[in-house]
């Protein structure tokens, strides 16, 4: 059995400098995915940097009317703690079990890259980009899309570490929701993040677990905001959405996935799922708008 080495730096600035030194060495901070491949010798690299406990990468912070979040900021902190951010909120509630939801970590999904991790779908859609950084002060931020460019592929060069995501606050309702093969500690089979920008008057729907990883659906975004516009919602929450509409809706956000038949499920049933979670986050973001404009 090959032992391996483990970094311990203290601070974000040592840590940098140890990743630079050590280009290969892999970095944990919940453990939740890298724990489960050295369990199963899927990976067995030479050397372990540990971040976990780096004070800088466990904050948050408003930044001009954006959002800093912390890789290092936990999912129980998020439930706990960022219930303005209601999609990512609700995101973080459907991983794991309390167990991993207080060790795992938004930066572990954005370094694992998975199609089916839970937090990225909210990113998506909130436009985030990802903040990277490397010894000497050089830091970089890369919209999501360009930060992951395939199934669990990344852009990160060696010697950077993710220092979190950064997104520019939107006004309007939000939602997370995902399909799986039971109601808790699941891998999502599909997942939908829809989000309302009142002040761009935009539509905002990105899918995980649909495609080799994570998709918008600019042609569904589109149509509902047209939808808004000449319906004149934007401005009255309480006019009505025609139900074709939605459906129509519905239907072009199913079409924006790529999904394919796997143990989890069939393409078929990919599709259909994603209709059924556009439906229903529509017709809770129209609910959202009714009641607060009744307020």
């Amino acid at each position: 059995m090959r032992i391996m080495d483990v970094l311990l730096p203290r601070t974000l600035d040592e840590a940098l400098e140890m990743k630079a030194a050590a280009p290969a060495a892999m970095p944990i901070a919940g453990g939740t995915d890298v724990m489960v491949e050295l369990n199963f010798d899927r990976r067995r690299p030479a050397t372990i940097l540990d971040v976990s406990r780096l004070p800088e990468l466990r904050t948050w912070r408003k930044e001009d009317g954006a959002f800093f979040l912390g890789a290092g900021v936990t999912y129980a902190r998020i439930v706990n703690d960022l219930t303005m951010f209601p999609a990512l909120m609700q995101a973080s509630r459907t991983v794991g079990s309390p167990q991993i939801r207080n060790r795992g970590t938004v930066g572990g999904n954005l370094g694992t890259a998975s199609p089916a991790g839970d937090a990225l779908p909210v990113l998506a859609a909130y436009d985030a980009e990802v903040v990277l950084a490397r010894a000497g002060g050089v830091t970089r931020a890369l919209p999501w899309h360009q930060f992951m460019v395939g199934p669990k592929k990344t852009v990160i060069a060696p010697d950077e570490l993710i220092l979190g995501a950064r997104w520019k606050i939107a006004r309007g309702p939000g939602s997370f929701s995902k399909v799986g093969t039971r109601n808790a500690m699941v891998i999502a089979v599909a997942s939908l993040c829809l989000l309302f920008d009142e002040g761009g008057r935009t539509v905002r729907v990105a899918l995980g677990s649909v495609g080799p990883t994570i998709l918008r659906a600019p042609d569904a975004e589109q149509f509902l905001a047209r939808v808004l516009h000449d319906a004149g919602a934007w401005d009255n929450p309480r006019v009505p959405v025609p139900p074709a509409a939605i459906e129509e809706f519905a239907g072009r956000v199913a079409q924006a996935g790529r999904p394919i038949d796997d143990v989890r499920g069939t393409a078929a049933y990919r599709r259909h799922a994603c209709t059924v979670l556009a439906q229903r986050a529509l017709t809770w973001a129209l609910s959202d708008r009714k009641l607060k404009e009744t307020r």
